[in-house]
């Protein structure tokens, strides 16, 4: 226990001991109860006159504060700073110092502090909004938060309307001087605790800080506050507890905050890759649903622009999956109940033309997973069900192509050997055989992981395509059978009318590019038939030989004396997972 030596105050020996928090202060009676009515009521209904102790507790910033307060009353100098100036406040209210027992006492003396040197500065606000994070209840009582709160914001206010002037004078610099001229206060917010910035920004938005500072704010106040977590959790089984520990259920409190004040107009862009982070950082922490649904919501939005690297989230449940497949399957299906909407609330045909942004943003987004698809597909813990699922939820006008769904649906069967013939066969039943380029035809027909019944339809599609350049056709026939069928009836209400002609127009559309595929197909294959009439020109056969005996091999599928292709089927699987197969004879 200390005391403070009474011959700061006075010569005179002190009368009374003031007790704080287990620190005692000699002190003299009538300086302290001229200037507080809480002391001097203290003394006023002791039993005993003559009383020379008290207790003051849960006096607001402790002996410190107290030392401060003492000086006051005895007339002592002292400096008000930003730093004291909300513990002196509230003790001046515990203690009761008002003018009603000597003027300009402390109440006074800290609230013209207040409303002359803090509430006209962003910064100094700041400064004493955090000092409040340690005070109790009474600070509130006060008004002391409120007060800094809206300085804050009004000022935040006044420096957007001045940066409108600084950054005419920042256009010809850097863009790191730019950002400098328009959100220096951004760093200075970090500090707060984060339910008084949760209130800052909320008192911003409303009187009409940019969103494009705020959302600043917010990316550097995640940055700061949820340093740490992350590379170390990522993959670490040990990192599953029975219970999060406090630091974890605060972080998680912070990352719920942040995503509730993340701006809702459209025209504010928040960066995708601040978006999977939190992403990332609200799974790690197991922060609350509505939090992750919103930011699979928010990416959902703007999948089209997304890499797959962002994809590419880590599960963090032990014994699943590498990667979390059902968040981007949760995303999947947001995009695509977003591009249903749109094309709801389009009225008009002029966004249904060929490169249309609905049908364009789809096909980034065909291309876009199964890429993730080719990433995830060598997981050996990643099961038929998810891979599966991922494949279906695209529609089929997704994909041009389906070279790169076969390309991961190929990975997947090398890498999970133990699938069953039926399970192959149900997941080489996606691939539509139609949609293969020709490369992806020739592997595929050289492909022992694939079924039988799958190598006889990419051959056959092969004579299809081969017969159908020969004979010049280019496929008029099935596009006026489209269009023909795409006629409304009139027993159709006009709104299943619109739906069969944009579904009709949407499959049109697809076919048109898949023409354009093969049509570059097709020029590529011309060149190397020239090459190819040059090379064997000197040679005993011509090219058109060597083109009519391969197309009389493809040709035995569907000739009706050109006999049967014979494959022997899938034999059970050695102890290695592979899978043996006899040699392929065609017969002439």
């Amino acid at each position: 226990m200390s005391v403070l030596p009474y011959s700061i105050f006075s010569d005179v020996a002190g009368d009374i001991t003031i007790v704080v928090d287990g620190e005692s202060f000699l002190l003299h009676k009538f300086p302290l109860v001229s200037r507080s009515g809480k002391i001097r009521k203290m003394v006023a209904d002791a039993k005993d006159s003559n009383i020379s102790k008290l207790e003051l507790c849960n006096l607001p910033g402790g002996p410190h504060t107290f030392e401060l307060a003492m000086k006051f009353c005895y007339g002592m100098n002292f400096e008000i700073t930003t730093a004291n100036v909300a513990h002196l406040r509230c003790a001046a209210e515990y203690l009761e110092m008002t003018e009603d027992y000597r003027e300009e006492n402390l109440i006074a003396r800290t609230e013209t502090y207040l409303n002359e040197f803090v509430v006209h500065s962003l910064e100094r606000s700041v400064e004493v909004l955090a000092t409040c994070e340690l005070l109790p209840p009474i600070a509130e009582e006060v008004g002391i938060p409120n007060r800094c709160i809206e300085a804050i914001a009004i000022n935040a206010c006044k420096e957007q309307l001045v940066s409108g002037l600084s950054h005419l004078d920042c256009n010809s610099e850097s863009t790191e001087l730019k950002s400098s001229c328009l959100e220096w206060w951004v760093e200075d917010l970090s500090v707060l605790r984060i339910d008084y910035y949760q209130r800052v920004i909320c008192a911003m938005r409303s009187v009409g800080v940019r969103l494009d500072s705020i959302v600043a704010s917010l990316m550097h106040y995640a940055q700061i506050s949820l340093k740490g977590i992350g590379k170390s959790q990522i993959w670490n089984p040990a990192r599953m507890k029975s219970s999060p520990n406090m630091e974890e259920n605060d972080q998680s409190i912070i990352v719920e905050t942040l995503v509730s004040l993340m701006p809702t107009d459209k025209s504010s862009s928040i960066p995708l890759n601040f978006l999977f982070g939190m992403l990332r950082m609200a799974i790690m922490l197991d922060a609350a649903i509505a939090c992750r649904l919103e930011l699979e919501r928010r990416i959902a939005f703007r999948l089209e622009m997304v890499s797959l690297d962002d994809l590419l989230i880590p599960s963090v449940r032990s014994g699943d999956s590498l990667f979390d497949v059902d968040t981007v399957h949760r995303i999947l299906v947001n995009f695509l109940q977003r591009v249903e909407e749109e094309e709801n609330e389009d009225c008009g045909y002029e966004s249904e033309g060929i490169g249309s942004p609905g049908h364009g943003s789809l096909l980034k987004v065909g291309r876009l997973i199964d890429s993730y698809l080719a990433e995830t597909a060598p997981d050996p813990y990643l099961s038929l069900q998810k891979f599966t699922a991922m494949i279906e939820i695209l529609p089929d006008y997704a994909r041009v192509i389906d070279d790169g769904l076969y390309r991961a649906i190929d990975i997947y069967l090398k890498a999970h050997p133990l699938l069953s013939e039926h399970e192959c066969k149900k997941l080489c039943k996606l691939i539509d055989c139609q949609k293969l380029s020709q490369e992806a035809c020739n592997h595929a027909a050289q492909n022992d992981r694939l079924p039988v019944q799958m190598t006889v339809q990419v051959l056959y599609s092969e004579q299809l395509r081969l017969k159908n350049a020969l004979s010049g056709s280019s496929g008029d026939g099935f596009l006026s059978q489209r269009i023909s069928s795409g006629i409304p009836s009139a027993a159709m209400s006009p709104r299943d009318n619109y739906a069969s002609l944009r579904r009709e127009n949407r499959e049109l559309k697809l076919e048109i590019s898949r023409m354009r595929v093969r049509l570059s197909e097709l020029e590529k294959e011309q060149m190397y038939m020239k090459q190819g009439m040059i090379d064997k020109s000197g040679n005993g056969k011509t090219f058109f030989t060597s083109l009519s005996k391969g197309i009389g091999r493809i040709g035995i599928f569907s000739g009706p004396g050109g006999g049967r292709h014979q494959k022997s089927g899938r034999k059970p699987r050695g102890p290695e997972g592979k899978t043996g197969r006899s040699r392929r004879h065609s017969m002439s």
